[in-house]
């Protein structure tokens, strides 16, 4: 038993390891999954597939569907998520936009799981409620073309400091929201 609990708090340390930037280094340096840095830019501290963190969460985070700086957004298991995906809302725009800070989502340097700092997040759902978000991805250049189920925010961590960044492009997630097709160029 002792054995087992040891083991189980060597992984616990090590998970919390993962993404926690070596002194000195940007929390923006992360390369790897989503959960480990949505655990560290939030200070959320749930472990387990991103699909997961909404259920997890009941009971020991506020939970809603109103987005808010610091705030995680749950995306639902679906079939191009088959493990969900969590990310932090770095700044709210306006009713129907936020910025993210997230990583493992577009392509950098051709590889995936690089973190990315104030990207835009469009709720699409037809009742305003964020049940349905479109995402920016690099390799568009504006909002990919999929349409994604949130679950939805789970609130009361300590965000990290470089959750945003200083003179974010508020201008230009309005234009990938609402502007159809346009690519920053």
């Amino acid at each position: 038993m002792l054995r087992a609990a040891t083991s189980a708090l060597a992984l616990m340390v090590t998970a919390l390891s993962v993404a926690a930037p070596a002194h000195g280094r940007s929390l923006l340096d992360y390369v790897g999954q989503c959960v480990p840095f949505a655990r560290a830019a939030s200070g959320i501290q749930i472990f387990g597939d991103a699909w997961t963190w909404w259920s997890q969460a009941e009971g020991r985070y506020a939970r809603g569907h109103v987005p808010r700086p610091g705030a995680v957004i749950v995306f639902a298991r679906t079939s191009r998520l088959p493990l969900g995906h969590v990310a932090v809302v770095s700044r709210v725009v306006e009713t129907r936009v936020v910025m993210l800070t997230h990583a493992n989502w577009s392509r950098q340097n051709g590889e995936r799981g690089h973190a990315e700092q104030d990207v835009t997040l469009y709720d699409v759902s037809p009742g305003n409620d964020w049940s349905d978000v479109k995402v920016w991805f690099r390799d568009n250049e504006g909002l990919g073309g999929s349409t994604y189920p949130v679950d939805g925010f789970i609130y009361g961590g300590t965000p990290a400091r470089e959750l945003t960044g200083v003179a974010p492009d508020y201008v230009g997630a309005l234009i990938d929201a609402y502007v159809p097709d346009t690519k920053r160029r």
